[in-house]
C-alpha cells in the first residue's frame, strides 16, 4: 500500500482532478492543451520544475484519456507525452490489417510494448526491470482508468486508491498487484481496432481466473469526470473529500466534439448497416456529453464549450450569484474540448485543415494537424483564471 498515495488522499486542503477522454490519436489535442496548463501553472508559481502530478491530485482517464492520465501520475511533463504521441502516434494508433492482427499475441503488440517501455522508464525503473504495477510506490497521486470487462459485461474503473476493495493487499487477486501497462492497454482495446486485453487475476493460486477487456469508450464513460467525482465522494470508496466548489475542482479535457448531422437522410436509410456503424458512437457522444451536462449541472461551470440550443453553455461569470440550477453547487468545473467541426476550426483560425481529417481517432496520418489543433485551441482557451481559488 502506497504511503504517497495515503499521504495525498488525507493531507488537508482543496482537492483537484482532472479527467481525460477518450479518443485515440486525437488525444493529441489534450495533451497540447494540458502542456499550456502546465506552462502557466510553471509561470504563476515560479516553479519550471511543475508537473501536473504535483497539482492534480487525482487524475483519471478512458481509452487514450487513461494513457495521459497514467503518463501524468508517473510524473512525466507534457514535452515528454507529446513526444511519446507525437513520435509513436501512427504505431499506436493505425488501425492494423486484419493479417496484422492475426500475427500479435496479446503481449507483443505495438501499443503494449510502448506501454510497458514509456511507463517503466517514466518512474525510473531500468529497460529490464519488471513491469510496474498499478500499487508502484512511485505513482505520484491518485490515478483512475476506465475499461469495459467483457467477460461480466460491465464497465470497469480501475484505480490505485489503497482504501478500495479490490485493492487490499490480502485478497489473493488485489488489482494493485496488476501489471500498470496492462491496465491502461486494457482502457485502450478499441474493438476492431486492437485485440482485447486478457487479465489475469491470482495468477499462480489455485483460484487464478481471467477478464477480457475492451476499450473503456465501449461505455458510457469516455468521458469519466463525474464518474471521478464519485469515486472521490461516495462512501465505498473512503477517499471522503470534502465538496463545495472552494473545496474540489475537475477539470475536464476532451478529445474534439461535433455533431454528426446527416441533414439528407431519410428513413429509407436507416437499415441494419447503418444502425451497426452509427449507433455505438451516437450512444457514446450522447453519454459523454450527459455527463459533461451532469457537471455543468452539480459544478460552478466556469468554462466551457456551447452544449446545445436549449441551455446553452451553462457557464457560471465569476462576478454573479446567480446559479444555473437549484440546489447546492458541490465543486468547481472547467470543460476544455475543441470544436472540430469546419466552422469551429475556421474560428480558431484553421481554415487549411479539413475537419474530416482530426475527427477520427485514428487518423495517424494528420497528427502534425491534429497537434495544430489543440495548440491554437489552448492558446485561445485555456486561462488560470478558470482555476481561481485552487492556484
Amino acid at each position: 500500500m502506497s504511503q504517497r498515495i495515503i499521504d495525498r488522499i488525507k493531507s488537508p486542503g482543496a482537492k483537484k482532478i482532472l479527467s481525460c477522454d477518450g479518443g485515440g490519436i486525437l488525444g493529441l489535442m489534450s495533451v497540447e492543451i494540458l502542456a499550456k496548463l502546465e506552462a502557466d501553472l510553471r509561470q504563476q508559481t515560479q516553479n519550471p520544475s511543475l508537473v501536473l502530478a504535483d497539482y492534480f491530485d487525482f487524475v483519471c482517464g478512458t481509452s487514450t484519456g487513461a494513457i495521459i492520465a497514467a503518463c501524468i501520475a508517473t510524473g512525466m511533463d507534457t514535452a515528454t507525452l507529446r513526444q511519446f504521441y507525437v513520435g509513436s502516434g501512427e504505431q499506436m494508433f493505425d488501425k492494423a490489417s486484419l493479417l496484422k492482427r492475426l500475427r500479435y499475441n496479446y503481449n507483443d503488440e505495438p501499443l503494449a510494448q510502448l506501454l510497458r517501455t514509456q511507463l517503466n522508464q517514466a518512474l525510473g525503473y531500468p529497460a529490464d526491470a519488471a513491469p510496474a504495477t498499478l500499487g508502484d510506490e512511485q505513482l505520484r497521486c491518485l490515478l483512475m482508468m476506465v475499461m469495459r470487462n467483457h467477460t461480466t459485461d460491465s464497465p470497469w474503473p480501475v484505480s490505485n486508491n489503497p482504501f478500495a476493495k479490490y485493492n487490499q493487499k490480502a485478497r489473493i487477486d488485489c488489482n494493485l498487484n496488476l501489471p500498470l501497462w496492462q491496465l491502461v492497454r486494457a482502457s485502450t482495446a478499441a474493438p476492431t481496432f486492437f485485440p482485447p486485453e486478457v487479465v489475469t487475476f491470482a495468477p499462480d493460486t489455485p483460484n487464478e481466473y481471467q477478464f477480457v477487456f475492451v476499450d473503456g469508450g465501449v461505455t458510457t464513460y469516455n468521458n469519466a469526470a463525474f464518474l471521478a467525482f464519485q469515486m472521490a465522494t461516495a462512501a465505498p470508496y473512503q477517499v471522503g473529500w470534502q465538496t463545495g466548489v472552494n473545496q474540489l475542482l475537475i477539470v475536464s479535457v476532451g478529445t474534439g466534439q461535433v455533431a454528426n448531422a446527416r441533414p439528407d437522410l431519410q428513413a429509407d436509410d436507416l437499415w441494419l448497416l447503418d444502425h451497426a456503424k452509427n449507433i455505438p458512437g451516437a450512444l457514446m457522444n450522447a453519454a459523454a456529453a450527459g455527463w459533461d451536462m451532469a457537471c455543468r449541472t452539480l459544478g460552478e461551470c466556469r468554462y466551457g464549450g456551447h452544449l446545445d440550443n436549449e441551455v446553452g453553455d451553462m457557464v457560471q461569470a465569476p462576478d454573479t450569484t446567480a446559479s444555473n440550477w437549484s440546489g447546492h453547487k458541490q465543486f468547481a468545473y472547467v470543460r476544455y474540448d475543441p470544436n472540430v467541426s469546419q466552422a469551429g476550426l475556421d474560428q480558431l483560425g484553421l481554415d487549411g485543415i479539413r475537419a474530416k481529417d482530426v475527427q477520427l481517432m485514428d487518423s495517424v496520418k494528420h497528427i502534425p494537424a491534429i497537434q495544430q489543433v489543440g495548440q491554437a485551441y489552448a492558446q485561445r482557451h485555456v486561462s488560470l483564471a478558470h482555476l481561481r481559488g485552487f492556484v
